[in-house]
């Protein structure tokens, strides 16, 4: 499964430098400009798991095949988007077919960078963003609430069902709070997704700084860890410049002394990735042996059957069990044999809900 996270932000706040460092490519132009990116690049890279690694070593495995997520660098917003300002219409659908929004924000100063704003104001540039994007949902649901009006007079019960929520997301986006602050008001999830509404999308505020303000943070981005913690948002704080630089060590050791030096202990793209997780509510788990070890993500609570289905859908259909070790089991136990040998693998049935870092056999038959 993985995701696909969609970068946005204002032009010129460091979206494409990082895109660009993030999948090691140059497939995005960073120039000093607005709109340089008008389609969205798709970059999908492997998700660091040191827990893959591990496990392929005592299962000698032949391959190792962590999972996956997309990246999309979408084209920069500015005020007036929601109206087609700066091609904003066409960049705005973008938005629509990603799973979560990595919001960039500019969180440095440099006089040879432009603002397109003319300041260095984080939560101004949220807000901005923010505003587009409630204007372009309040206008396609006003849109959609005259046909339901009309469907809803014919006593059709889905469109009142519709209806009635409609009106409860144009109400909050009128107050100025975007569609996900009431999500938890409704229990039909799959109707509120069904609206793809742009403020529906889980949000992290990625603050883009300079090199000496990686590890700290600076004022700037202070604000915008206020700013989140009111939302209960994700944030991280970055360095796109140093991610490009990092993106040029192929050598892991020379990249742990590289990070050390500044005093990170992680990329920001796993920081990025990890925020990624804990929005989405996702996990991941393993499986082991000589041809392969792998990586498979899935939301948080999935149970056995439906995450085999995630492999195959084979193995939904035809599960009769999940031989399951735990990761920290199946390391201390060094490997799969031992942990039988211990009494640590465990045959779990179709109730059972899958844990992070889970090692999974599934036993199925069609």
């Amino acid at each position: 499964m993985g995701f696909t996270c969609g970068i946005v932000g204002l032009p010129n706040v460091g979206k494409s430098t990082l895109f660009n460092a993030l999948t090691a490519t140059i497939a995005a132009q960073a120039e000093n400009y607005p709109f340089c990116t008008i389609e969205p690049n798709v970059g999908r890279i492997a998700v660091p798991d040191a827990r893959l690694d591990q496990i392929a070593t005592l299962a000698k495995s032949a391959k190792i095949t962590p999972t996956q997520i997309d990246f999309a660098d979408i084209a920069g917003l500015v005020r007036g988007a929601s109206t087609g300002e700066g091609l904003g219409n066409q960049f705005l659908g973008h938005i629509r077919e990603v799973d979560a929004i990595a919001h960039v924000v500019r969180c440095f100063e440099d006089e040879n960078i432009t603002h397109v704003e003319g300041k260095i104001d984080p939560i101004s540039d949220i807000e901005t963003i923010d505003t587009e994007l409630m204007l372009a949902d309040l206008e396609s649901l006003e849109r959609r609430s005259e046909n339901l009006i009309k469907k809803s007079r014919g006593n059709d019960k889905e469109a009142i069902a519709t209806l009635a929520m409609v009106e409860k997301i144009i109400d909050a986006l009128k107050k100025g709070k975007p569609a996900r602050s009431v999500e938890a008001q409704f229990e039909d999830k799959a109707l509120f997704k069904g609206l793809q509404l742009l403020t529906a999308k889980p949000v992290m505020y990625v603050c883009n700084v300079n090199e000496e303000d990686a590890a700290t943070g600076n004022k700037f981005s202070s604000r915008v860890a206020d700013h989140a913690a009111t939302e209960g948002a994700v944030y991280v704080v970055i360095s796109a410049a140093i991610e490009a630089e990092i993106a040029q060590l192929t050598d892991d050791e020379e990249r742990s002394e590289f990070l050390e030096s500044l005093g990170l202990e992680q990329t920001g793209l796993s920081r990025i990735i990890g925020a990624g997780y804990q929005l989405l509510g996702l996990i991941t788990y393993l499986t082991a042996g000589p041809t392969e070890s792998r990586a498979w993500t899935i939301t948080e609570g999935t149970k056995a059957p439906q995450a085999a289905g995630v492999i195959h859908t084979d193995f939904e259909k035809g599960f009769i069990c999940a031989e399951t070790i735990s990761f920290d089991d199946y390391i201390d136990c060094d490997g799969e044999n031992g942990a039988k040998d211990a009494g640590k693998m465990r045959q779990e049935g179709r109730d059972y809900v899958v844990k992070d870092g889970d090692v999974i056999l599934f036993r199925f038959n069609v």
